[in-house]
């Protein structure tokens, strides 16, 4: 007998209610940037609220100073684990780019006769966090009971800058605090590969202004004997890295560990293609540091990024001024344990060494954020990935990637680590009109969460 097949059977079974239910909540114009969608992420909050109510859960909408946060908890007999996702969605703009209405949601069929669920929130975040609940369903329904003890906390800000998560959790601390978070708002490989994100690098960043002559010059009475801050400004800016690529900071490395072996043999297991990956973009040649593929560039390796950099006349026609500033966006991505305050304070140093007499630097630096990394030997993930490979039928790829600020704020205030598991694709169009979820992703993603939540239930 297939395990857990009860609740499996129940989810296969009413497909088409979890379809229903996710629809229902697509069509609530949950946006949370714009004040004039308030009432919506009220209405969402309380659609899920009462709908938990429903399923045995003790669920509240709980007021912040803006949209309101969803609480649930429900008891269960193994650990305790706190699931997060987000029920706001991002703006609809460019309207006239959708196909139809975005928050009209319908399940297209495509060519090659796959089914998908488009409409505004169908991947990021609803689809998401849908596939949960409908695994807490099948589970209550076959079983009776949850295999867990469940917390779950539904945010409606993550669209909008987050700005009440925080605060929030710093008040409800012993409210929240589980044993791991459960966090579903990452992607998978491809169609038939699931993911589970180990590492999320961290981030160190911030704006930098060269001050050189009292004012703009007139470069024919100037040019020669004056500093030009933008020369001066590219200059320091290109000593950051050597010719193999690498940042020439000072314990710039500091805390950066090999790559996990078992995790290497993850990644080149799938035969990815990295001249294709630069090709999408326009690009033939891998700029990163030396001796690294371009997959443990991307997900491992910690890097110096220049993001903006301006000065002097930048208008239509032509001026020939020495500028009296340069400015520049400096970030840092990192990882292992990388601190994000001593790698800003090498760069200050840094560009402070270059500096003449009469020049000065004046720094504004972004708060910064730690890498996250979880062992891959952790016995929660360890569970989840025999839960993914027996529903995939395939090894589950421990995947690095971008900064996930909920996971920081869940570690630094509830001191809890995340699995991070979720059934996007790369072409889900998140953010852009035609967002879409693959009904495999969302089929598939409700019955491997019926086995995470039955392998987490075995963890005692």
């Amino acid at each position: 007998m297939t395990q857990f097949s009860a609740p499996l059977t129940y989810a296969e079974a009413h497909i088409d209610d979890s379809l229903d239910r996710l629809f229902a909540l697509m069509r609530v114009p949950s946006i949370s940037t714009d004040p004039a969608y308030a009432q919506h992420c009220q209405h969402a909050a309380q659609l899920l609220s009462d709908e938990l109510t429903a399923l045995g859960f003790t669920a509240r909408v709980a007021s912040t100073p803006g949209h309101p946060m969803v609480v649930a908890h429900h008891e269960g007999e193994g650990p305790h684990v706190l699931f997060y996702g987000h029920y706001d969605v991002q703006p609809v703009d460019p309207l006239e780019l959708w196909k139809r209405d975005p928050f009209d949601p319908v399940l297209e069929t495509r060519a090659d006769g796959s089914k998908a669920i488009v409409g505004r929130g169908a991947s990021d975040d609803k689809g998401q966090l849908r596939t949960f609940i409908e695994a807490c369903r099948a589970w209550k329904e076959a079983e009776g009971r949850l295999p867990v003890r469940v917390t779950i906390l539904f945010e409606g800000e993550e669209e909008s800058g987050s700005d009440s998560l925080e605060p929030f959790l710093h008040a409800h601390v012993e409210e929240l605090k589980a044993d791991f978070a459960l966090i579903c708002d990452t992607s998978m490989w491809d169609r038939e590969t699931p993911g589970l994100t180990i590492g999320l690098r961290g981030m160190a960043g911030g704006q930098v202004t060269i001050h050189g002559p009292s004012r703009d010059l007139h470069s024919g009475l100037y040019g020669g004997p004056a500093r030009n801050p933008i020369q001066l400004l590219t200059q320091i800016l290109g000593d950051l890295k050597d010719d193999q690529g690498r940042v020439t900071l000072p314990g710039f490395y500091d805390g950066v560990a090999p790559i996990d072996a078992e995790v290497q043999a993850s990644w080149d297991a799938l035969g990815f293609d990295s001249k294709a990956f630069l090709a999408d973009v326009g690009l033939s040649v891998s700029a990163g540091e030396a001796g690294f593929g371009v997959l443990e560039q991307s997900w491992a390796r910690p890097t110096a990024e220049i993001n903006g950099i301006w000065g002097g006349y930048t208008g239509e026609g032509f001026k020939t001024v020495i500028p009296a500033q340069a400015h520049a966006k400096i970030s840092f991505r990192l990882v292992g344990d990388q601190d994000p305050d001593q790698v800003w304070a090498a760069f200050e140093e840094h560009v402070r060494a270059h500096l003449p007499a009469d020049c000065t630097a004046e720094f504004k630096p972004r708060a910064g954020s730690r890498a996250i990394s979880l062992a891959s030997d952790s016995p929660p993930l360890a569970a989840t990935r025999r839960a993914l490979e027996a529903e995939w039928g395939k090894s589950a790829l421990l995947a690095s990637g971008g900064s996930i600020p909920v996971v920081n704020s869940i570690r630094s205030i509830l001191e809890m680590d995340s699995v991070m598991v979720g059934f996007a694709l790369n072409d889900d169009n998140i953010h852009s009109p035609n967002e879409k979820y693959d009904l495999n992703s969302f089929h598939k993603g409700i019955r491997s969460w019926v086995r995470i939540l039955g392998q987490l239930g075995e963890l005692r």
